[in-house]
């Protein structure tokens, strides 16, 4: 039976967005219960006890530039689910991916028939990879459909969405992950490793920036009412991130300055933008985040040596150095190794390292960003975020 939908939007509508979309592809005071990293025994991991019974089936939402390029063939990768059915808005892209993934007439579903997904016994998971204002409906009602969801980030474009995504897959007991695939990526996992356990000594200082030119200014990310944002909320979200798994530690206070050079060019989302985060050892995490420019790095220096990652979050080609040299680390499908370590989460029923609390933290900071370079560099508290932390 269909499941009605109780989520609706009044902004942007998916025709709206398929329109919109057409010329152009890029890549306080909630009561948070305190949360801490899974017990080593209880984390993700891709050795799922229950593996062995079947692989679980994952459809994708929405085939842009990711969920073709990136999610799809990481899905030919993957040892415990596989690439099980599609949803989308265009008609053309239905045979293509049929015929190049072999999916069965029945788990082919637009945005109109999609809560009917819920019949459906070959879809165990759901991942949403629409423009940020349309993940809280789509996860909402995936959860709703009876799913297991994986959302991209930044998870929404509100703490509040946040909060509604958690509940709705709470409520249908469903598990929930946002699309944090480096915590799945050796290389950052390694920043993680030398940083928590202080390999060279204390952290002393931690710089961390991701940024591009962006060519086409007409796509969504450039509309506040699609991106919720400008570069902080697409590629500065990575930065935050790096620096808070590499410390091991959650920032206590934020300041910040939008810094956009061309402002003739920016006019409903920052352009670029400059922040700092305090942890509680004192050290100060300094950061960049730009449409324009190419940047990207994560740097930690600790009291006997230093690490860096440059380029440090990108889909491949990552590279990685210490004071005692590079390192050497073999690279891996981080989109495969994310979505098997939610399939044993599944089937083992086990905690979610990336998960919807973690995107509802992030999203909390993203808002005392915004607020703080809203207000010419105000010094805000961040006490009221989720306290979840993915320690190794």
């Amino acid at each position: 039976m269909k499941k009605k939908n109780s989520y609706t939007r009044s902004t942007i509508t998916r025709r709206d967005f398929v329109i919109r979309t057409s010329i152009g592809v890029g890549a306080a005071g909630f009561g948070f219960a305190s949360c801490s990293s899974p017990k080593p025994e209880e984390s993700d991991s891709t050795e799922a006890k229950e593996t062995t019974k079947r692989k679980l089936g994952v459809a994708l939402v929405g085939l842009g530039n990711y969920a073709t390029n990136q999610l799809a063939p990481a899905l030919q990768h993957t040892e415990h689910c596989y690439l099980a059915g599609i949803v989308t808005g265009t008609k053309q892209k239905e045979k293509i991916w049929q015929d190049k993934y072999g999916i069965p007439d029945g788990n082919i579903y637009n945005y109109d028939n999609y809560d009917s997904i819920a019949n459906n016994e070959d879809i165990d998971i759901v991942y949403v990879v629409l423009p940020n204002s349309m993940h809280a409906e789509y996860t909402i009602r995936g959860a709703q459909a009876g799913k297991h969801m994986m959302c991209e980030k930044p998870m929404a474009i509100s703490v509040a969405e946040c909060q509604q995504m958690i509940d709705a897959c709470s409520q249908a007991n469903r598990k929930l992950s946002i699309g944090y695939r480096l915590h799945y990526e050796p290389f950052n996992a390694e920043m993680m490793r030398l940083g928590q356990k202080e390999v060279y000594g204390k952290i002393t200082g931690l710089q961390a920036s991701f940024g591009f030119t962006m060519g086409n200014l007409d796509q969504w990310r450039a509309k506040k009412a699609m991106s919720g944002g400008g570069p902080l909320m697409d590629v500065g979200i990575y930065a935050m991130q790096g620096s808070i798994y590499t410390q091991g530690a959650l920032p206590v206070t934020v300041k910040a300055i939008e810094t956009t050079k061309n402002k003739e060019d920016w006019n409903d989302v920052e352009g670029s933008l400059e922040w700092e985060m305090e942890f509680p050892s004192g050290v100060v995490a300094q950061y960049e985040t730009t449409y324009e420019a190419n940047i990207q790095f994560l740097k930690a220096k600790a009291e006997n040596g230093f690490f860096e990652l440059a380029p440090a979050y990108v889909y491949n080609g990552l590279e990685g150095v210490t004071s005692d040299g590079p390192m050497n680390i073999e690279p891996v499908v981080h989109q495969a190794k994310h979505m098997d370590a939610f399939t044993a989460n599944i089937l083992n029923n086990t905690p979610v390292i990336a998960s919807g609390e973690m995107g509802m933290r992030d999203m909390y900071y993203i808002e005392k960003i915004y607020a703080s370079a809203a207000s010419g560099g105000d010094v805000l508290s961040l006490a009221g975020a989720p306290q979840v932390l993915h320690l190794v």
